[in-house]
């Protein structure tokens, strides 16, 4: 007995191998060292692209924790200083 497929999942995959034919037919027009040049500069440029975005990590990580240092040193000044609801703070 045959298990039944699943229409969405035979379309999703047509879908893939067609733009997987493109894909390589966008290669196979050219010639070999231009094909390999081009695919070296695609993963070049897609590589650059990851190192920003690892450095924008990094950079929002950093932020973050400089936000939580300096939080928690104006917690501790106002809990050094305490001021006097009276006279207000010292000038």
């Amino acid at each position: 007995m045959a298990e039944p497929r699943d229409p969405v999942y035979d379309a999703c995959n047509a879908a893939w191998d067609c733009l997987r034919q493109i894909g390589d037919f966008s290669y196979a027009i050219l010639p070999r060292d231009i094909a390999h040049a081009c695919g070296d500069f695609n993963k070049a440029v897609l590589n650059q692209i990851r190192n920003c975005v690892d450095w924008e990590i990094r950079w929002t990580d950093d932020r973050v924790a400089g936000g939580d240092r300096m939080r928690d040193e104006w917690r501790a000044k106002c809990q050094q200083t305490p001021t006097d609801a009276t006279t207000g703070p010292a000038a």
